[in-house]
This record gives structure tokens, sequence and C-alpha cells, in this order.
């Protein structure tokens, strides 16, 4: 985490940094990583929340990591089912 700057950071532990994607019970779809994509290429951060009991505990690890892979961004910060996604 050393390579984000400190604004951004800040901006994404803030709680006025409200979620504009919600993962349902439709889950990880290709229209749901394109739109990830599209949000990050109008703004730089994005916050994500995902529907309690959708993914085990420790599935949610792997649920953040498969999307900075699928939208080549950076995880910021995760907390919970709620994770920020940052595109440098």
């Amino acid at each position: 985490m050393s390579d984000i700057p400190k604004n951004i950071i800040k901006l994404a532990l803030s709680r006025d940094l409200k979620a504009t994607i919600r993962i349902g019970k439709s889950g990880l779809t290709e229209n749901l990583v394109s739109e990830i994509i599209g949000q990050l290429s109008s703004k730089s951060i994005v916050k994500i929340k995902i529907n309690r009991g959708l993914f085990d505990k420790n599935d949610l690890q792997n649920v953040w990591k498969h999307l900075e892979n699928s939208t080549n961004s950076t995880l910021v910060s995760s907390r919970g089912n709620v994770g920020v996604l940052w595109k440098p």
C-alpha cells in the first residue's frame, strides 16, 4: 500500500465516499466488471459493496483479488463486505 498516494487512501477511508457499485445475487458478472471499468475511467476511485451472505468471509479476499485483476486496478482498502478500488 506504500505506492498509493496519501490523498487516495484518505478518500478511500472516508465515510463520505458512497458505494457506487453493489454486488447482488447475480454475483460477479461480465456486466458488473465492465461497469466498474467504466466508472474507473471517469473517476479514479470506486467504492463497492457486496451484499451480506453472498460470499463466505474466507472468499471475500479472493473476490477483491479477482476484481483487481479483471479491472486492472488496485484495492486501496477492504473492510468486511466493502472495498475501494483505485485506478492509477
